[in-house]
């Protein structure tokens, strides 16, 4: 497999990933609350590491959240960096 990105998702939790051969390679997991998507976890497998891959679930969740006009809270200490790193992010930040 690529690095096509993945969702599913409940009412309350969702999960973007991307799979490779042998399973998933990265994945960051939130919570939903109203309008408030709560990103507590993103973890990629040391294999994987350095490809930007958990960059890339970033992206999809802001660009997720925009169309869905969801706020982000960015709990998960990665995706904090990420949305300090990115201004563009700000409109999506709870």
């Amino acid at each position: 497999m690529g690095n096509s990105i993945l969702h599913k998702e409940n009412s309350t939790h969702g999960m973007f990933y991307i799979k490779k051969d042998k399973g998933i390679a990265s994945e960051l997991n939130y919570k939903l609350h109203n309008d408030i998507m709560t990103i507590d976890h993103t973890e990629t497998k040391p294999e994987f590491e350095g490809r930007g891959l958990g960059s890339k679930l970033v992206e999809e969740a802001v660009k997720y959240a925009r169309q869905k006009n969801f706020k982000i809270n960015p709990l998960c200490p990665f995706v904090e960096v990420k949305f300090d790193e990115t201004p563009a992010y700000e409109d999506v930040r709870a």
